[in-house]
């Protein structure tokens, strides 16, 4: 059911922006298989939207506190106004070092030049060859995994380097060749264009013209933007949503719980969990600035399909019972309990979210180390190599320095995610 345009309609310049949009349907929860395996390393790459260090941090977040498969790390190498040719010759360099499993890509934005696809024929053309040869230079360093992501769209409110009509179409066209280069090179292809195309123009739609998905400029998302580039390429990745399952029988007070939690006590009022796995959290912060990543939640199914920690309750005395989880509580039907209820989606301030908070903080400091690790400590070797080759001893230890480093702000961030007790309460209601 399309939803109504909220009043004053949209101008006809947005309008016929929109219009230019190609749409695409959300994924849905039966996606392809889990690519990840036990220990993997993740390499999160692409221009100066990967630079700005959010998607790279709820894809890091993530892949740690979720745990779609076990040990998991990632490091990002966004790289500020760069390409897929520039990236290519970089590859061996500032990748091959930290010897990832794991890759994915998001490059187009500068591809394509912000030019009307007739204007960048050369420029979408040595984008195919580019990320065909990316393709082989992940392999050629042992990459076992690739995910091609799509450009993402401009926001036909804000984009002002060019026509958002005429800018729109060159990167879904970008976008079809990433999907083709995927295709015929047997790796998996993450739709970030149509996702979010279809994701900006539903919420456009619900909370008005002027809500922005890409960002004030218009190309580098906020973090409700950044958010739907982190459930695509998470589900391209193959995550399934599961954090775990909390069954519990009122009749006789017993509980039980899948993998990442543990009873320690329960009663048919009260149960007491301690868990290691953790439901993916958007703790409010006072920095983040509007739109803000919990705004854009109503528009894309990540907590159906990303984020599901649920709750069973069977033999509920009441056919209205009250569920409280921290200092929160909702009142929910025997049904919809039977049924099971998302603890993740209808507890967004849960206790989880004080410890997400800090590792949040941790993440962004080491993915700023990151940064300078590969553009200027890893970057600036050759240089060194060229003009003090008495020095060449010291590249092979220099470059274990960086990763090392990097490996050593992952722990820390990681050393965060402790154990956290909660109490899930229910009770009648009359």
């Amino acid at each position: 059911m399309k939803l109504p345009l909220k009043k004053p309609a949209l101008p006809r310049a947005i309008l016929a922006a929109l219009a230019a949009f190609t749409t695409a349907s959300l994924l849905h929860a039966a996606g392809p298989a889990n690519l990840l395996r036990p220990g993997d390393h993740v390499a999160v790459c692409g221009d100066s939207i990967t630079e700005q260090k959010r998607y790279s941090i709820y894809m890091e977040l993530y892949l740690m506190a979720c745990q779609p498969a076990a040990n998991l790390e990632m490091v990002q190498f966004g790289w500020n106004g760069d390409t897929t040719w520039g990236f290519l010759e970089r590859i061996p360099q500032n990748v091959g070092p930290f010897a990832p499993q794991v890759a994915t890509t998001l490059y187009g934005m500068n591809d394509g030049g912000y030019l009307a696809a007739d204007k960048a024929a050369d420029r979408i053309q040595r984008f195919r060859t580019s990320l065909e040869d990316m393709v082989k230079s992940f392999r050629e360093i042992g990459v076992r995994e690739i995910i091609i992501a799509s450009p993402p769209p401009v926001d036909p409110v804000t984009f002002k380097r060019n026509t958002p009509e005429a800018y729109n179409p060159t990167l879904s066209m970008l976008g079809d060749i990433a999907r083709d280069v995927a295709e015929k090179n047997k790796v998996r292809f993450a739709d970030v264009n149509g996702i979010m195309t279809d994701a900006m123009k539903r919420a456009k739609a619900a909370k008005g013209w002027d809500y922005q998905v890409a960002g004030d400029d218009g190309v580098h998302p906020g973090s409700n933007g950044h958010l739907i580039i982190a459930y695509t390429l998470l589900k391209a990745l193959g995550c399934d949503g599961t954090i775990g399952t909390l069954t519990w029988d009122c009749a006789t007070g017993r509980a039980q719980t899948t993998d990442g939690h543990r009873i320690l006590s329960n009663t048919r009022a009260a149960i007491e969990i301690e868990s290691t796995r953790y439901p993916y959290c958007f703790p409010e912060d006072p920095q983040e600035r509007a739109p803000t990543a919990r705004s854009i939640l109503d528009i894309i199914p990540f907590n159906e399909e990303l984020n599901r920690l649920m709750l069973v309750v069977k033999n509920a005395p009441a056919q209205k019972m009250r569920v409280t989880w921290g200092g929160h509580s909702r009142v929910y039907s025997a049904a919809e309990l039977e049924k099971g209820i998302n603890l993740a989606a209808d507890f967004l301030d849960n206790p989880f979210c004080e410890n997400f908070a800090r590792v949040i903080a941790a993440a962004r400091i080491q993915q700023d180390y990151e940064t300078d690790g590969v553009r200027i400590l890893l970057h600036s070797l050759n240089a060194w190599a060229k003009h003090f080759p008495e020095e060449a001893r010291l590249d092979a230890p220099r470059r274990r320095m960086v990763v090392q480093k990097a490996a050593d702000y992952y722990a820390a961030t990681k050393s965060l995610l402790a154990p956290v007790k909660h109490t899930l309460r229910i009770s009648p209601v009359k």
